[in-house]
C-alpha cells in the first residue's frame, strides 16, 4: 500500500469519527425533547385534577353562602313571627320557616356531598403531584445523562479534531482537494478497498487496467464507477 494512501486511511477513519460524533450530537437536542415530553402527561394530570379541586370547593362555597343566606332568612322569620300579634300572619310565618328550613336541610345535605368530593379531590391531586415528582425525578436524571453525554462527545470532538489536523500533515497536499470532494459526496468513505476485483465503496466490478494499479501500488487508482481512491484489500 502506498504511504499516501495509508495516511489518507488513517485521516479518513478520523474524519468518520468526526462525523459520527456531530450526527450524536445532533440527536441530543432530539433526546433532550422526548426526555421533557414525558412530563407533559403528568403535568396535564395534576392541572386537571387541580382544576376538579378548585371547581369543587367553589361549590362548596356555593353551597355555604345559599345555606347561610337561608340562616339569616328563618332567624329573620322568626323574630317577625315572634313579634306579630295576628294568629293568620303567624301561621303564615310559619310555613314560610318550615320552606326555609327544608331548604337549609338540603343545602346542608350537598355541602356534606361537596365536602366529601373535596377529599377525593385532593387525594386524587396528591396522587398526580407524587407521580409528577417521580417522573420530574427520572426526567432530571435523563436530562442529566445527556448533559454528560453532550460534554463528553464535545471532549472527544475536540482531542480527534487535534489530532485529525496533525495527521493532514501527512497526507500530500495535491491529494487533499480530491479526499475532501469523495468525502463530501460519498457519504464519508473516499478511500475504500479493493476486494476480488471490485471497489469497496459501489461494489462495481473492476475494469483490468484499475486493479492493476491498485495491486502494484505505484500510483493512486480510483474507481471508474464511483471515483472513490482504491487500495488492495490484503
Amino acid at each position: 500500500m502506498q504511504d499516501e494512501v495509508r495516511a489518507l486511511l488513517i485521516l479518513q477513519d478520523r474524519d468518520r469519527r468526526l462525523l459520527a460524533l456531530a450526527k450524536d450530537l445532533l440527536k441530543l437536542p432530539q433526546d433532550e425533547t422526548r426526555a421533557k415530553a414525558k412530563l407533559a402527561g403528568d403535568e396535564a394530570a395534576v392541572a386537571k385534577a387541580h382544576q376538579a379541586l378548585v371547581d369543587c370547593e367553589l361549590r362548596v362555597k356555593k353551597i355555604e353562602l345559599d345555606a347561610e343566606t337561608r340562616r339569616t332568612t328563618i332567624k329573620r322569620l322568626k323574630l317577625q313571627q315572634f313579634e306579630t300579634r295576628k294568629n293568620e300572619e303567624f301561621v303564615a310565618l310559619g310555613h314560610e320557616i318550615t320552606r326555609y328550613e327544608k331548604d337549609l336541610d338540603e343545602f346542608e345535605t350537598q355541602e356534606l356531598v361537596a365536602m366529601e368530593e373535596v377529599d377525593g379531590f385532593r387525594a386524587k391531586l396528591k396522587a398526580a403531584e407524587a407521580a409528577l415528582a417521580q417522573t420530574r425525578k427520572l426526567v432530571d436524571e435523563d436530562l442529566a445523562s445527556i448533559a454528560q453525554r453532550h460534554a463528553k462527545m464535545e471532549a472527544d470532538r475536540a482531542e480527534v479534531l487535534v489530532e485529525r489536523d496533525r495527521l493532514s500533515l501527512d497526507v500530500p497536499e495535491s491529494l487533499i482537494p480530491l479526499y475532501q470532494r469523495l468525502m463530501k459526496i460519498k457519504d464519508g468513505l473516499a478511500v475504500a478497498p479493493m476486494r476480488e476485483g471490485k471497489c469497496g465503496g459501489c461494489h462495481m466490478k473492476l475494469i483490468a487496467s484499475t486493479v492493476m494499479k491498485v495491486t502494484s501500488g505505484r500510483e493512486i487508482a480510483q474507481c471508474e464507477d464511483c471515483g472513490r481512491i482504491l487500495y488492495a484489500d490484503d
